[in-house]
Order: structure tokens, then sequence, then C-alpha cells
């Protein structure tokens, strides 16, 4: 796994959000945009993550964040998490992970001792200009959306 830096130019791509409309992340030229890994929609800790975004959402719109979550779970799953647990920002399917593994996210996991390939939740701040401004690697999914906030707050 080769992960994006700091400086990096984050990758172009486009995907299917959660009503099956394209987005590009070229739709968001000259905004900062947290670009976020997640393994797997609807189970415990990825709901946590998305929940605490979701309720901070408006901090991160006031300091310029626009929120992008990305897994390898379909539009229509997507669609499903986005409902029932009233998320208030754009989710991309990934189902190839092509998008994962150009950011450097998918790899090898382990987890109830079996190894197996998958996404690594990691998270990317990419600047207006479209460089890594940050990589969050090292949080819990109940502080990722704190950890963001008082990275952007203490700049």
């Amino acid at each position: 796994m080769n992960t994006l830096k700091v400086g990096d130019i984050a990758p172009h791509f486009s995907l299917l959000d959660q009503h099956n409309n394209p987005v590009s992340l070229d739709n968001f030229a000259g905004k900062k945009v947290l670009v976020y890994f997640y393994p797997k929609a609807l189970t415990p800790g990825c709901t946590t993550q998305a929940c605490g975004l979701r309720d901070s959402k408006s901090e991160l719109e006031k300091l310029g964040v626009v929120i992008l979550g990305i897994s390898p779970d379909a539009p229509k799953k997507l669609a499903n998490f986005t409902e029932k647990k009233a998320l208030n920002f754009t989710l991309l399917a990934d189902e190839d992970h092509q998008v994962a593994e150009q950011f450097g996210v998918w790899g090898e996991k382990k987890f109830m001792g079996r190894t197996f390939d998958g996404i690594h939740r990691i998270s990317f701040l990419i600047d207006e200009q479209g460089k890594i401004a940050q990589v969050f690697d090292k949080f819990k999914t109940t502080d990722h959306h704190q950890v963001v906030l008082d990275y952007l707050t203490q700049k």
C-alpha cells in the first residue's frame, strides 16, 4: 500500500453517488474537500464515523470544507445508509476500488484471524489547488470529525 502523502496531487476521479449521479473531484475545484474512505456502509464503526461527520457538517462548511465519503458499496446501499442515518453529505460508490487504489488505501487487512484486501480507514484533506493538505490515519471512529476540526482550527 502506497498511501498518498501531504503535498501530492489528488487523483482526479468520478464516481456514482448515493443517487446514481456522477460526482467528480473536479466539481469542487477551488474548495477544500475531505475525502474519507471507509470499509462498509451500515456497520457499527462506519456508522459512528459518518454520524460524527453529519453532526459536524455545518462547522466544516463554515471552514470551507466539503465532505465526500467513499466505500466499495453500491449506490443503492449508500442510499440506504444515507436514509437510515440521515446523512447530509455525499457518499460515493467505488465498487471496483480503483479510486481507493489511486489514493493508496486499498490493501491487506486482518480482522478476526482473517486476512483479506479492503479499504483502510484513512481520510485526506484536499486543498483548493487539488493537493493533499493533510492525511488523517490516526483516529478512532468516535473522534474522526473532531480530529479534522482540530486540525482545521489550529492552522
